[in-house]
């Protein structure tokens, strides 16, 4: 019992000179852990190309960019998502700032950054058809022109054939296409459909010229600038400066349609104009009008005439929806510090 006493003494003993140790010597160091083996993951894990695409992605909706902006501090920015920035706080009359560092943004202080824009061409993207994964730079031209997958219309489409399938399939569809044996009562309806289509555009391009054979015919190069109502809430409307027309002053006015800050919520976002008589008359004036893309802008439009009849009491026309092609396009103009466009003007003779 007494040398089972001793041992456990002495045992206790070590152990009080080793925490002793650790405590007091300041070069102890504890005996490393193991290092883990096993480990379920980890960055290396992922291929170069998906470490890149984190890398050169937009910071805003997290897509590789074709066209790359930057801000100050170098965060990226797809023009897409840099156009909405812009013209989000346009709305809000608002500084627009990057979305990563707050940092101020605009047309001026952002650049391109052409450097990721040809990396990311280089990086490889899935075709949406058949899955082929290719450079990001030739995948257009293979869903456009190579890819077996991609969809095809029948060639006798304009006589009514609905077929849409894959393009392998299409060579043996139009083999027993049925359409080509249709008579030609049949076959007319739908060719109206297509007569009815051109002769819209045909309409447009005739009252055109007509138009232009008109003995009062002018034109004039704008700027719309932006302003702000004088109201407790604020709103954005663009205006032009004052020009001349057939012996009057004029203005164009526009505003902004579905102008909801969330944008979620911003995909219908469009321009409207009307076109205002500042001068006062004694007669009324019939008036064409057209906007089209000016000779320093670059806005996409769909042209459409409008007429409208000024009185001494009727100096503005209705708001009409300004021709361009979408809502993206819409956010390009708002991002933009000037509209630029031309409106033709056509009086008619009474």
């Amino acid at each position: 019992m007494a040398e089972t006493s001793e041992s456990a003494l002495s045992v206790r003993h070590l152990e009080n000179t080793s925490e002793n140790k650790e405590n007091e010597d300041k070069s102890f160091e504890p005996e490393k852990k193991k290092q883990k083996l096993t480990s379920s993951s980890t960055f290396f894990d992922f291929k170069l190309e998906e470490r890149l695409s984190g890398i050169l992605c937009c910071a805003v909706c997290l897509d590789l960019p074709r066209t790359c902006y930057q801000c100050t501090n170098g965060h990226l920015m797809c023009c897409g998502c840099f156009n909405h920035l812009l013209a989000d706080a346009r709305l809000k009359d608002e500084t627009a700032t990057c979305p990563n560092c707050r940092c101020e943004i605009s047309k001026n202080s952002c650049t391109r950054n052409l450097a990721v824009e040809n990396a990311v061409s280089e990086l490889p993207s899935l075709c949406q058809f058949c899955s082929l994964q290719l450079p990001r730079n030739n995948i257009e031209y293979h869903e456009r022109e190579l890819c077996l997958e991609r969809p095809s219309k029948c060639k006798f489409m304009r006589i009514g054939c609905p077929w849409n399938g894959p393009f392998h399939e299409l060579q043996g569809h139009e083999a027993s296409c049925t359409h080509p044996q249709k008579s030609g009562l049949e076959i007319m309806e739908s060719l109206n459909r297509i007569d009815d289509a051109q002769a819209a555009e045909h309409k447009l391009f005739k009252d055109i010229f007509s138009l232009l054979s008109f003995e009062k015919v002018t034109f004039n190069d704008l700027q719309l600038k932006p302003y702000r109502t004088d109201d407790f809430i604020t709103k954005l409307f663009y205006e032009t400066g004052r020009f001349s027309a057939f012996n009057n002053q004029w203005v164009i006015r526009a505003k902004v349609t579905h102008d909801q800050k969330d944008p979620a919520h911003s995909s219908q976002r469009a321009l409207t104009y009307q076109l205002v008589l500042k001068s006062k008359i004694t007669a009324p004036i019939v008036i064409h009008f057209v906007i089209l893309k000016g000779p320093f802008g670059d806005m996409k439009v769909n042209p459409a005439i409008y007429k409208h009849e000024f009185t001494a009491d009727i100096l503005e026309t209705p708001h009409h929806d300004l021709p361009i092609i979408d809502s993206i396009e819409c956010n390009k103009l708002l991002a933009s510090k000037t509209i630029n466009l031309r409106v033709l003007m056509f009086q008619v003779n009474s």
